[in-house]
């Protein structure tokens, strides 16, 4: 397993702006890669944006923009010579880079006249993986991470040992040319994919022999954006102390607790947060965890209202449910933290069209939200307010789950309610 090591990093973080990705939205991509880098234990201190019809095939953007990141790093390090500024240790794209783009971009960046330099570059899907490869902590977790990394890196290896050219094999005058180290390095890697792909199929029907031993209990799946405050509510549901920091991916195991709502025994399970641009070999390692979303009889959505794009964060994290689960699955929506939301209200001089900045709690509540009718709640999980409304919701929809179940709990649930 690789170990990444909490050091600090300096970094300067690379973007494009295309018909697709205007320029606001790639600011936000920007501002989340930051978030990223920051979680990695990397500063990034220089942003650059470039607008492109599409990504340059040969280094993402292109060659102009590619000599002013060198030109900036090249006179950071001058900088930092005299005493100065730390200098950039790392480049990261926002988008996945091909091999090729990583090789060009690397030969490009690191060239000097004299002493090359080694900035590493990698893109948003990689940094994904490092923050992954230090947050797992059950064996379950860290062998999904470890796999994706390998299918990730396998493409991407480079000839790190030129001088050894090939490798040589067999006796007598008949040996073939051998393997390139590359080829040797692949077939390693492909080798350890193999077998952790064995020890995931174990575990796998570990964990489905441990969903089946817990009975019909009513499950139900908290769900969300990464960092949106899933854990907090889960501790105050489950009132247990589920790890929660404010930090994307604080945590990566699915967490499962046995919770019960005034006579209504169920299952609350705490999913790994979404992001968007999520890597495929991720999705794909992890898909055994988030079994307890498709499994799930009740989803909870969690929204972070208070960001500044929570729909698009929203509509991600449909998506990718509604591409993970084949049935339709009821869902409460809670949009969390309406302590930390802000807006700013138009003057009434200002003739120019409303921006969603402009919209104030109650009119977002009158807009697109209302559709929900009651399977949407507004709560601050850090504050506390509106838990009652929300465990009552609750408390009514999987109480009709567990009912039509169980048809004969029907007398049972109406004589607690009345006593």
């Amino acid at each position: 397993m690789i170990e990444i090591k909490p050091y600090i990093e300096h970094a300067v973080l690379v973007g494009l702006i295309t018909p697709e990705q205007p320029e606001d939205r790639t600011k936000e991509y920007l501002d989340e890669l930051a978030f990223l880098a920051d979680t990695n234990h990397i500063v990034p201190v220089k942003r650059f944006t470039q607008r492109l019809p599409q990504p340059h095939i040969a280094t993402y953007v292109g060659e102009g923009k590619v000599e002013e990141i060198r030109q900036y790093i090249v006179e950071r390090e001058r900088v930092t010579d005299d005493g100065g500024q730390e200098p950039i240790d790392v480049v990261i794209f926002d988008d996945e880079l091909s091999p090729r783009q990583i090789r060009n971009l690397e030969k490009a960046i690191n060239h000097r006249e004299k002493h090359p330099a080694n900035v590493r570059i990698i893109d948003r899907t990689m940094l994904i993986l490092e923050i992954f490869l230090q947050r797992a902590q059950t064996s379950y977790a860290k062998t999904q991470v470890e796999m994706a990394h390998l299918q990730y890196m396998m493409p991407r290896l480079t000839r790190m040992w030129s001088h050894l050219d090939r490798q040589r094999g067999g006796g007598g005058t008949n040996r073939g040319m051998g393997e390139t180290q590359i080829e040797a390095d692949k077939r390693v890697i492909g080798q350890r994919i193999a077998l952790l792909r064995e020890d995931l199929k174990k575990i796998d029907k570990q964990m489905a022999t441990q969903r089946q031993n817990r009975g019909k209990m009513v499950r139900v799946a908290l769900v969300g954006y990464t960092n949106v405050g899933k854990s907090t509510l889960m501790n105050l549901l489950s009132k247990s102390e589920v790890f929660a920091e404010n930090k994307l991916f604080a945590t990566l195991d699915t967490t499962v607790r046995k919770v019960t709502l005034g006579n209504l025994p169920f299952l609350l399970s705490d999913t790994v947060g979404f992001i968007r641009k999520l890597p495929h070999h991720l999705v794909e390692s992890f898909k055994s965890t988030l079994d307890e979303v498709r499994e799930a009889d009740l989803l909870i959505h969690v929204v972070d209202i208070s960001h500044p794009n929570f729909e698009e964060q929203f509509e991600v994290v449909e998506k990718t449910v509604n591409d993970l689960c084949d049935k339709d699955i009821p869902r409460i929506v809670v949009f969390n933290k309406i302590d930390a939301f802000r807006y700013t209200p138009k003057e009434e001089d200002d003739l120019t069209p409303i921006q969603r900045e402009n919209l104030s709690l109650d009119d977002l509540k009158r807009s697109w939200m209302s559709r929900l009718g009651e399977d949407c709640i507004f709560i601050s999980a850090r504050e506390k307010n509106n838990i009652d409304d929300l465990r009552q919701l609750m408390y009514d929809r999987i109480k009709a789950i567990h009912v039509k179940r169980y048809p004969y709990n029907d007398f049972l649930f109406e004589n607690y309610e009345n006593d």
